[in-house]
């Protein structure tokens, strides 16, 4: 089978490597299509992120849908050929954290397109059969993809603890951004101000219910949010690019008592704040961790249109131009929002 290796930043290529076989509680996926995320797109430009480094050929990509081609002995026959979300994420499920309802800060866990574990962007896998949610027919194999950041987002709107008639600040709209706007709204906030420096972006934030929106790059955002909401500044400020200056533009514009939540990846180690205006203000400083126990949710809601993912895809690639699908998204250009590849069909 074809499978997408990364080889050291920069550099991928297209190898011939076994197809697996499943193991007891585990089932072989035929992979659908693959999304480009942010995170991948780190270990593509870097070779890793963070402690996390590509030292092997290396397989990345862990948003993506997949049909279930083969059962692993134990798995239940009715998921046979079911197409399938899949949370990467394999927590142990019997350390501390597993056990205190978090999952996703397992401390012993192994999560797709880090390493050791092998991702997504190759025509077969194996996986746990607990870990794959069937789909219905009318979510397309690209919805099926993007519901792996609409689990980021509902876990990001969660830590947050929004409450109807808050105010929230969306600093970077790329998909999860603009994901954790769509769940804001639906969770009640009232007022939505949405900044970037890409204008489709903000265009599509418009669609998805911002109140307004502003170029990052033609002027002061502290300042633009702190006129819109009369001086008060946000609730809740959500940072979801992780730019040079998002961190701190988030600690300026929430209000006294407000919270900041931290979604972004930042590509070096270390984030910058204000700290005085932080610690005067009495802010709540939170940072997300992946997600957990979203599937049930997510699914029912992209199948009712509460929530509009297939309008984030823009651009599509097969296996064999991977290597463009990253370079797209690291370039911004085109307009590109989510590129996905299409493994198999």
């Amino acid at each position: 089978m074809k499978a997408a290796r990364l080889y050291g930043p920069g550099e991928m290529r297209i190898d011939e490597v076994p197809v697996p076989e499943p193991g007891p509680g585990e089932v072989l996926l035929q992979v659908l299509t693959v999304g480009v995320c942010g995170s991948g797109v780190h270990y593509y430009l870097d070779g890793g992120i963070g402690d996390d480094k590509v030292v092997d050929p290396f397989v990345i990509g862990h948003e993506f849908s997949a049909r279930v081609a083969t059962l692993g002995p134990g798995v239940a026959e009715p998921l046979l050929g079911k197409r399938v979300a899949v949370e990467p994420a394999i927590s142990c499920g019997t350390c501390e954290l597993c056990l205190a309802g978090h999952p996703n800060l397992c401390e012993n866990i192994l999560f797709c397109s880090t390493p050791p574990t092998q991702g997504a962007l190759q025509e077969y896998m194996v996986h746990p059969a607990e870990l794959c949610f069937p789909i219905p027919d009318s979510i397309s194999d690209e919805e099926g993809a993007v519901l792996e950041p609409l689990g980021i987002a509902l876990h990001t709107v969660e830590l947050a603890k929004l409450h109807p008639g808050d105010t929230i600040a969306i600093l970077g709209c790329g998909p999860i951004g603009l994901l954790t706007l769509q769940v804001a709204r639906l969770s009640g906030a009232r007022a939505a101000y949405v900044t970037d420096v890409v204008p489709e972006r903000l265009a599509m934030a418009e669609r998805f219910g911002a109140s307004a929106t502003f170029r990052a790059d033609e002027g002061d955002p502290v300042s633009w949010i702190w006129a819109e909401t009369g001086g008060r500044g946000v609730d809740v400020a959500f940072e979801t690019a992780w730019a040079e200056e998002t961190v701190a533009q988030g600690a300026q514009v929430a209000r006294r008592g407000g919270k900041l939540i931290l979604a972004g990846i930042p590509r070096e180690d270390v984030a910058t704040y204000p700290a005085h205006a932080a610690r005067r203000k009495g802010l709540t400083i939170k940072y997300v961790r992946r997600m957990k126990h979203t599937y049930s949710r997510a699914i029912p809601m992209v199948r009712d249109g509460l929530v509009d993912v297939a309008s984030l895809v823009t651009h599509r690639f097969p296996l064999e131009r991977a290597a463009d699908a990253y370079e797209l998204a690291a370039s911004y250009k085109d307009g590109v929002m989510k590129a996905v590849i299409e493994v198999s069909k």
